[in-house]
């Protein structure tokens, strides 16, 4: 994935690790980077989600490390697809076997009636369906 910089080169995707306040560490955050002018933003579709987890630590946070890919489902495929046992994998692949696996974990949720577990799978469903009708434009 990669999009045009403002200084005209291509700026590619990565996950890269954001520290806040020199005290808070998350690690796996999808970052466009520009090698040219080495501008760097973060990935439009998780900016919202990494925004209210870096309002959630306060103004003097306690040293941590957080990892982004636990908590966006953007972020863990990226981390997925990335991966050297992945290569000959296509991206619709891997996002079919990861939707699959949601929606059994979601009916185990279910089963188990463990309403936080819920909320979570579908917010992470949603992330990745948010996501393809943006990739695709379906307007």
């Amino acid at each position: 994935m990669s999009k045009l910089c403002k200084c005209g080169h291509k700026m590619n995707i990565r996950l890269r690790t954001v520290i806040y306040k020199n005290r808070i560490e998350i690690d796996n955050v999808p970052i466009y980077t520009c090698d040219s002018c080495s501008k760097s933003e973060v990935f439009q579709p998780v900016k919202s989600e990494l925004t209210e987890l870096i309002s959630q630590f306060g103004s003097n946070p306690e040293k941590k490390q957080f990892f982004f890919n636990e908590t966006n489902e953007l972020a863990f495929l990226l981390m997925i697809a990335s991966q050297n046992e992945y290569k000959h994998t296509s991206v619709d692949k891997i996002l079919e076997y990861r939707i699959n696996e949601l929606l059994d974990l979601l009916l185990l949720a279910r089963s188990l009636q463990d309403d936080r577990w819920v909320e979570d799978i579908l917010k992470r469903l949603s992330q990745i369906t948010l996501q393809s009708l943006n990739t695709y434009d379906l307007t």
